[in-house]
């Protein structure tokens, strides 16, 4: 099967807030500001977590593979975004629409199953304390970070091949601030709905099971937290685990409302804003979470911050 469609248009016009001209201006300024935010903060932990040894174990080294693919996940959009709201050139090449969609869809796709190791880790951490360093050892942390990535990306290159296989009658307006599946596929002509159900099928797998794994790790967490007799180790395990929570929640509820539906029941706006939290909001948000409630990162990073200055 070939990479792109040979019929395809030379560029997509990508509609975005051009029927609320009023938005442009503000998304801008967000997304000026939230971007660098968002680079800043997880280059922090990533940083924080490589210089110091207390930080070495598989709970960061999850978080830093979330932090350098919130990174790439940002980056994929923000910058094409920011140039459609600043100009009056609402175009994308076909070309920049395709690697777009390919890398956006790699970092969904990741995502959705790093966080689902991640609670998984967290579920060893604290129910199987005895047996955690012997199942989670350096080898088996690089190998399921490994098969996230690789899955990803089997995903995004399957799913995203398909959709750019469809026939487009010589439409070329996306009514999205960027090439998103859904999107493309409710815009396509012709008969679509094996696409349609192949999208909802995949996303089943790569969103309802991780959620669910999810959910069902941390209903045992909670149990075993409340037979902790210590109140500081109980509140240790609670800090920890509710700024996962919260990540997940942040980053799933938005995912599973744009995917999870047929794309032709999709409202005009839906995609834009859910692109927004999802692709922006989540990963500016993530560093200042996982900081703001972790005590030992919270001191890492205070020690990297003295060692510039005194450096300088």
């Amino acid at each position: 099967m070939e990479l792109i469609n040979k019929s395809h248009p030379n560029e997509f016009i990508l509609l975005g807030f051009t029927d609320r001209p009023w938005l442009e201006l503000p998304v801008f300024i967000i997304l000026l500001i939230t971007y660098p935010m968002a680079m800043m903060g997880n280059i922090a932990i990533i940083l924080v977590f490589k210089l110091e040894p207390r930080l070495h174990s598989p709970m960061y080294f999850f978080l830093t593979n979330l932090s350098f693919l919130d990174m790439c996940y940002t980056t994929s959009i923000v910058p094409q975004m920011l140039f459609n709201l600043g100009t009056s050139k609402k175009t994308i090449s076909y070309m920049g629409c395709a690697v777009q969609l390919y890398f956006f869809h790699i970092m969904g796709g990741t995502e959705c199953l790093l966080l689902a190791v991640m609670s998984f880790d967290r579920y060893l951490a604290i129910c199987k304390p005895l047996h955690y360093t012997l199942i989670m050892n350096q080898h088996v942390c690089i190998l399921l970070a490994a098969t996230v990535w690789l899955s990803g990306m089997t995903y995004a290159v399957s799913e995203a091949t398909i959709t750019l296989q469809l026939p487009l009658c010589g439409r070329n307006t996306l009514d999205h601030l960027l090439c998103e599946m859904p999107v493309l596929i409710k815009t396509a002509c012709g008969e679509k709905g094996a696409n349609e159900l192949t999208l909802s099928v995949v996303c089943i797998f790569f969103l309802a099971v991780p959620l669910c794994l999810i959910l069902i790790s941390y209903a045992c967490i909670g149990h075993a937290v409340f037979k902790i007799k210590s109140s500081e180790g109980r509140k240790k395990a609670f800090g920890t685990c509710s700024s996962h929570l919260i990540v997940v929640f942040l980053f799933y509820g938005p995912a599973i409302s744009m995917y999870l539906q047929p794309p032709s029941s999709i409202s005009r706006d839906q995609p834009k804003f859910m692109a927004l939290f999802y692709g922006v909001v989540t990963p500016t948000l993530n560093p200042f979470i996982y900081t703001l409630r972790n005590k030992d990162v919270k001191g890492a990073l205070g020690n990297l911050m003295r060692s510039i200055f005194t450096f300088k």
